[in-house]
């Protein structure tokens, strides 16, 4: 290895940190908040990124029937919820909001050219497509359970990754998919080459992060997360739903993993089951930060980016074993200098 071999390195491991620092962070803000596993979190990667390969080559995205079924089940359970309590007026809203939007977007999807919108559009309708589905499987799987054991929950996030899974193979099957670059701009700086499309992903994934910073700095509901992620119990008692919270926070992870999928597209090839283990290394990330900090998960994010650079260099065979085995060093350090807690009841 010389220094110009390195520099590349360095440049794909503080790419791929990027992408993972996101996924960590939003590993974190929904354990955090629910004290949920988010496993399917790498799932929502793998469909914003396929979702958008099917738009760009033209062809109608299944998931936009995925969001249907999915509005279906939240209306049927609401509804019924809305009835038992007596609000049956809020039945029109409820089939307005979740069966209302993914009939308007079917609609919307049949009738536009999609090959032949621009970049921008095409993410603008993947966005519109995949995002929903967060807080809308938040509401049909985790809800129901909210106050379950994590172990409960954890097992439930990995039958849900499972079924997201084998969708994920009935929708896109099994080729995989690049989607073009966002800049085929490339810039010299000595020895090394810098693509556009990695300033890209650099760039956003840090107005992402700043983004967040704001808006639970300065936002009403921000600080309501932040109350909930804090003491659970303390923010229900001061008027903030759980549900609400729960599904603005699934709302912001999964936007949190299409936009990553959006944005690593163009550099590797996805595959309908390659969201799991770019979701794991966003998790070991996580695990570094204790599930709790998020500048901690940061920097671990970038820590794997650049560990499993540099490690398909020195042992590509071994790379994926490197990258996870991080993980023991931290979960004994943490044994060791943390006390035990009960789960809060």
């Amino acid at each position: 290895m010389d220094f110009q071999i390195a520099l590349i390195l360095g440049q794909d491991g503080i790419t791929n940190g990027a992408i993972y620092a996101l996924l960590a962070l939003a590993l974190v803000l929904v354990f955090a908040v629910t004290r949920v596993i988010f496993i399917p979190q790498g799932e929502f990667v793998a469909y914003g990124a396929l979702t958008l390969a099917m738009i760009d080559n033209g062809f109608f995205p299944a998931t936009a029937w995925l969001l249907l079924g999915a509005g279906i089940a939240v209306a049927l359970l609401d509804g019924r919820v809305a009835l038992q309590s007596g609000q049956g007026r809020r039945l029109g809203s409820i089939a307005a909001l979740n069966i209302g939007y993914p009939l308007v977007m079917l609609a919307v999807l049949e009738s536009l050219p999609l090959s032949e919108l621009g970049l921008a559009l095409q993410v603008l309708v993947t966005l519109l497509v995949v995002v929903p589905l967060g807080p809308m499987m938040y509401r049909i799987v985790y809800q129901p359970i909210a106050e379950a054991p994590v172990l409960v929950l954890l097992i439930v996030s990995v039958a849900a990754h499972v079924a997201m899974v084998g969708l994920g193979l009935l929708f896109f099957g099994a080729e995989g998919y690049r989607t073009p670059p966002f800049s085929d701009a490339r810039f010299e700086l000595g020895p090394l080459t810098v693509t556009g499309q990695t300033i890209w992903v650099v760039a956003a994934s840090l107005v992402l992060i700043i983004a967040l910073a704001l808006f639970f700095g300065r936002t009403l509901y921000g600080k309501a997360l932040r109350a909930t992620a804090i003491n659970r119990n303390g923010a229900r008692l001061m008027g903030i739903p759980p549900a609400l919270a729960g599904k603005l926070t699934f709302l912001l992870a999964t936007l949190i993993g299409v936009l990553s999928g959006v944005m690593i597209s163009p550099i590797t090839t996805i595959y309908y089951d390659s969201g799991f283990l770019i979701g794991l290394k966003g998790f070991v990330a996580a695990i570094i930060g204790g599930l709790g900090s998020y500048p901690i998960a940061a920097f671990g994010a970038l820590l794997v980016g650049l560990l499993e650079s540099f490690s398909s260099f020195w042992a590509s065979a071994y790379k994926e074993v490197l990258v996870f085995t991080l993980i023991i060093p931290v979960l004994l350090w943490r044994s060791l200098t943390s006390h035990h807690m009960e789960e809060e009841e």
